[in-house]
């Protein structure tokens, strides 16, 4: 399958090229050029399959042209060593738990899938190139091959990304990783997931905010003289590989929720509620309903990062700094993965397929209506909300949220309709959010063992203003050395 960049239709990669890049030539987003659907009896016997066989099932409908599927099965079901559980929080709500992996966050599932297929990917032999090429290769050397065998992943983190993406690459040979983070803007737990590893993972701690990291990285994909010098890759949800993965806990949760009783195939009530930063989280889902996923709607649940939301109400898209949170990772003022969603609704394909099963089009900015349908709605918490929700949920239930996990479930509990069956992202272990969880709730959380053991590492990082002009000497010097 080919893929092409969201800026311009007619530059075209391979799947190679797409995971390799990251980025592409013309700084757009890469995007399958066939989004395949899957059938009818898939759905109809998908609660009595594994976590791992509903997973394998669509990665085969994304990347079973380029992988064989022995080698694609194997990824799979190496990555998904944990489960994502659904879990009853009261009558018609339930939790997605997404952190029961490595790092105890939602993001292990997409980052240890890259990881895995990237280094499959550069095992293969080279392969020649569709796309205008980006400056990847010096004197003598192929496309894509810049300063030698050795590829360095970029990744900007707001939290829990950076960890994910260090966890998943620790150890792997001829990958160097680096993990840049916004100074003082991640919770300390979050930054001993990445600053302790060592090895072949560098922390680079920026003076700024998320956008400000997320900027140097593209910034870098952009730059001629690195890549004659570098083999550069992204790791952010910009990747592919890093966030279609994503959509399969969803159709998992899909799976859950119907071996449960609680969902049917025909008439399905599901709406999924999302806490929502970059977008490649709820992009993901949205794929996996253009796949034939059964959901009625979705929420996009924000932070005081409100951009999105205030799309919805406007059709106008405004990004602006962002502001700091106590839910950090979403602390973001320019969602990457907007021009995926604008991108994915404005494909003719998707329109048919959506109107088809008798959903107007969602997004305002290409109805010019003033509002988004009834198929995406937004919402936007203050952190007194979202503290107010936590501990309103625990009194209630006995449930403990992490911030991120409370926006979730309060878009859901306002927005919920009679009859529906709604499901809320909990991203994250509370635990990772101790200080935040312990003050708002009263409560002394435990922390896991997997967290404890990145608490007794050393911390290393290496401090960096947000001029790129300092990233990219500092970059030219590590390819030097």
């Amino acid at each position: 399958m080919l893929y092409y960049s969201t800026n311009n239709p007619a530059n075209r990669a391979t799947l190679r090229e797409a995971v390799v890049k990251g980025l592409a030539p013309d700084r757009g987003l890469f995007m399958p050029e066939v989004i395949k659907h899957l059938p009818a009896d898939f759905f109809d016997t998908i609660q009595d399959l594994t976590f791992q066989e509903v997973a394998y099932r669509v990665a085969d409908a994304f990347f079973g042209e380029d992988v064989p599927a022995a080698d694609l099965r194997a990824i799979v079901y190496d990555t998904l060593q944990f489960d994502t559980p659904v879990v009853k929080v009261k009558d018609n709500i339930y939790a997605l738990e997404l952190f029961h992996g490595p790092t105890l966050a939602f993001k292990d599932v997409g980052a240890r899938f890259m990881a895995r297929l990237l280094r499959y990917m550069l095992a293969q032999p080279q392969e020649t190139s569709l796309s205008t090429p980006l400056p990847l290769g010096g004197a003598g050397v192929g496309p894509g091959q810049g300063g030698g065998s050795l590829v360095s992943v970029l990744v900007a983190t707001s939290g829990d990304t950076g960890s994910a993406v260090a966890n998943g690459f620790l150890g792997v040979d001829g990958i160097h990783v680096y993990v840049l983070y916004p100074k003082g803007k991640v919770s300390p737990i979050q930054e001993c997931q990445f600053t302790t590893l060592g090895k072949n993972i560098t922390a680079v701690e920026v003076d700024g905010v998320f956008d400000d990291c997320q900027a140097l990285v593209k910034s870098a994909f952009m730059d001629k003289e690195l890549n004659e010098h570098m083999r550069l890759t992204s790791a952010n949800s910009i990747n592919v590989a890093r966030f279609l993965p994503q959509a399969f806990y969803y159709f998992w949760a899909y799976a859950q929720l119907k071996k449960a009783s609680q969902l049917s195939t025909v008439n399905s009530q599901l709406t999924i509620c999302v806490p929502s930063g970059n977008f490649g989280n709820i992009c993901s889902a949205l794929f996996g309903h253009v796949m034939g996923l059964p959901v009625k709607r979705f929420i996009a649940a924000n932070n005081a990062n409100d951009i999105f939301y205030n799309y919805l109400q406007t059709g106008v898209y405004s990004p602006k700094a962002s502001v700091q949170t106590i839910a950090n990772a979403m602390d973001v003022g320019d969602p990457s993965n907007f021009a995926r969603i604008l991108d994915l609704y404005g494909r003719k394909d998707v329109q048919e397929s959506l109107a088809a099963r008798g959903i107007a089009q969602p997004l305002p900015s290409l109805t010019g209506g003033e509002k988004g349908g009834a198929f995406i709605t937004g919402a936007t918490y203050t952190d007194e909300q979202i503290a107010e929700t936590m501990r309103q949920c625990y009194a209630e239930t006995g449930y403990v949220l992490d911030p991120h996990g409370a926006c979730g479930y309060r878009a859901l509990s306002e927005q919920l309709q009679p009859g529906e069956v709604g499901v809320f992202l909990e991203t994250a272990h509370p635990a990772k959010f101790k200080d935040t969880v312990d003050r708002i709730l009263g409560i002394d959380q435990p922390i896991p063992a997997k967290l404890k053991a990145f608490m007794e590492g050393t911390k290393q990082s290496v401090p960096m203003s947000r001029n790129f002009t300092d990233f990219k000497a500092y970059l030219l010097q590590a390819a030097n050395d």
